[in-house]
């Protein structure tokens, strides 16, 4: 009896730590695991950019006048040379002040007078025109019977082509006299509410300079303009290109030529684009939160036909992905693996279901993935955000294996 006490004694003591021991016994700790493998790495810079026309060609007036109103619209087609943006005419004559009319009336009347003396001048060089005409008859007559000299016939001569050269002189004179009164008529002229081109006598045509599309109508009614002033707006809507303004320290990594994708667009499909140039005057822009940013356009030129974004137009929003290194066969672990420890990049590897801390050499890494220039190869399996809960050598489970 005392053997069978002392026994189950043992035996209860046994199950006692048994017990104690499982319930003392470290739990796995649930985690999401990947797998370190090789695929194709990009690293990227995005901006916003808006789409423009690669050529644009302002229409203005090349003198001042009155436009008529512009027929074209937005978006119709135009050919250089032959399709008529605008039509510019003579403007009305401006209204006159007390003043200005009675400077022009008296301009007026001094060019009444001055056109009288001009008559009068001709009427007198007329007379003496006659006058010498029959004085060289009766010297033409004397000479021929020897009754005066060679020399006095000559002054007849003379005289009468200096009379002819008095009267043409007179004639111009009163020419001119006739002109000036015309003028200053001219300044007496108010509007009378009627366009001076209407009947068709004065206009200005202005034809489109390239083919293309009417981009933006600047003015659209009829009007006075002065010299200068933006018609319209002529490009090609398939001829655009991307600007994309980034921070300057972005920028300067970016090479052209450099491969872009272009998303956000309202398309199904992300766009591919080249990098044509990348401006070297940078710009301050103030950013949302208030803070002074240097800014560089970079020029983005769509390398899709034109049937797949023919949607797009001018000064439309889109977003843009331009590639700054790619590796086809990168090896690479996810970015949420990666923590810092003692200054250093770690990982927790799983090894027979245990958590092995251990340091690699990250080289490039995007959003989602980083390149590993050593301390993991292919097909090792890393923890995934690992928390406070996961330390060097503590069991850990995966959590899709718990699902299952």
């Amino acid at each position: 009896m005392r053997l069978r006490s002392v026994v189950t004694m043992l035996i209860i003591g046994g199950v006692f730590v048994a017990v104690i021991g499982f319930l003392m016994w470290p739990e796995a700790v649930p985690v999401d695991t990947a797998r370190v493998a090789r695929t194709d790495l990009a690293v990227t810079v995005s901006g916003e950019g808006e789409t423009r026309v690669r050529d644009m060609y302002v229409v203005s007036a090349p003198i001042p006048g009155r436009v008529l109103r512009i027929d074209s619209h937005v978006g119709d087609p135009v050919t250089a040379g032959e399709t008529v943006i605008a039509r510019i005419e003579p403007t009305d004559p401006v209204f006159l002040d007390a003043r200005s009319r009675g400077q022009a009336q008296a301009m007026v009347r001094a060019a009444e007078a001055a056109k009288r003396l001009a008559e009068a001048a001709v009427t007198r060089a007329e007379a003496e025109l006659v006058f010498s005409r029959s004085e060289l008859e009766r010297a033409e007559t004397l000479a021929e019977r020897k009754a005066i000299s060679q020399r006095a016939l000559e002054r007849a001569q003379i005289d009468n082509r200096t009379r002819l050269a008095v009267l043409a002189e007179a004639e111009a004179a009163l020419r001119v006299r006739t002109f000036e009164l015309e003028n200053a008529r001219a300044m007496l002229i108010v509007p009378n509410g009627n366009s001076v081109g209407t009947n068709g006598e004065c206009c200005v045509l202005l034809r489109a300079p390239v083919d293309g599309s009417v981009m933006q109508i600047l003015h659209e009614s009829e009007g006075v303009v002065a010299a200068g002033t933006p018609l319209a707006e002529i490009g090609d809507p398939e001829d655009l290109e991307i600007v994309v303004d980034l921070l300057s320290q972005d920028a300067v990594r970016i090479r052209e030529g450099a491969p872009a994708a272009i998303e956000e667009w309202g398309g199904e499909t992300a766009l591919n684009a080249l990098v044509s140039r990348v401006e070297p005057f940078a710009f301050t822009k103030v950013s949302a939160l208030g803070i002074d940013e240097q800014r560089v356009n970079v020029i983005l030129e769509l390398a899709d036909p034109p049937e797949m974004w023919r949607a797009l137009g001018h000064g439309y929003r889109v977003e843009a992905q331009i590639e700054l290194w790619r590796d086809g066969d990168a090896l690479a672990v996810p970015v949420s693996a990666l923590f810092r420890s003692n200054g250093a990049w770690s990982v927790f590897v799983v090894e027979t279901d245990r958590a092995q801390r251990r340091t690699v050499e990250i080289g490039r890494r995007n959003t989602f993935a980083a390149q590993v220039l050593s301390g993991l190869d292919e097909g090792e399996t890393v923890v995934l955000h690992p928390g406070d809960r996961v330390r060097d050598g503590v069991t850990v489970v995966d959590r899709t294996s718990l699902i299952d």
